[in-house]
């Protein structure tokens, strides 16, 4: 009797570990995978590609370098997400950045948080630093466009079948003036079908 209740205690401890065990396999961070249908890190690097591409195909990069000699400074401002979900908007802003360094089309400022924290670096340089190796202050590369946008997201759901649909509006806006000189928007359409879909 004791041994079938070891037994059948057996089982029952096997099944329940296999069944709270964890699988992990690794894959290449280039490959498209979807599970949930939501944002991730392909609409990400998809989208800030295709429209970094499109900003520079415009006529605006031609005009500044040809007015004033030289390639326009950008820097990439506040993205927002009025989506329904939580996007990490921080990851959309560094493949922006990545993207429009990479074209060699135009230069690059770094952003307010960064510029605080080189700011300070020179400060104490000021202080501690030889003659020879510090920065002086007053020597910072002004950016001449800001991009700025937003995430949006329109959710219909039937059932079990759910469409997300993703809309990026970006903007360069001109520092000096305030000009919009491109706008851009990217959509993204997904159909999600789940037995426990949920919003």
């Amino acid at each position: 009797m004791n041994i079938k209740k070891n037994m059948l205690f057996i089982a029952f401890a096997t099944l329940f570990l296999s069944a709270c065990s964890t699988s992990v396999e690794r894959l290449d961070s280039q490959k498209e995978v979807d599970l949930s249908g939501a944002w991730n890190d392909t609409d990400s690097q998809l989208v800030a590609r295709e429209m970094v591409e499109d900003s520079l195909s415009r006529a605006w990069i031609g005009k500044f370098v040809k007015a004033e000699g030289k390639d326009p400074a950008v820097i990439v401002g506040k993205i927002r997400n009025l989506s329904h979900e939580h996007i990490n908007t921080n990851t959309f802003i560094a493949d922006m950045e990545r993207e429009l360094i990479n074209s060699g089309e135009v230069q690059f400022v770094a952003a307010s948080g960064a510029r605080d924290e080189i700011r300070e670096e020179r400060g104490d340089q000021d202080l501690n630093a030889t003659e020879e190796t510090r920065k002086e202050m007053g020597q910072e590369y002004g950016a001449d466009y800001m991009m700025q946008g937003q995430i949006n997201t329109i959710i219909d759901v039937d059932g079990t079948t759910q469409v997300r649909f993703y809309q990026v509006n970006l903007e360069l806006i001109s520092i000096k003036d305030n000009r919009k000189v491109w706008v851009g928007q990217k959509k993204i359409k997904k159909l999600i079908k789940n037995s426990k879909l949920r919003e």
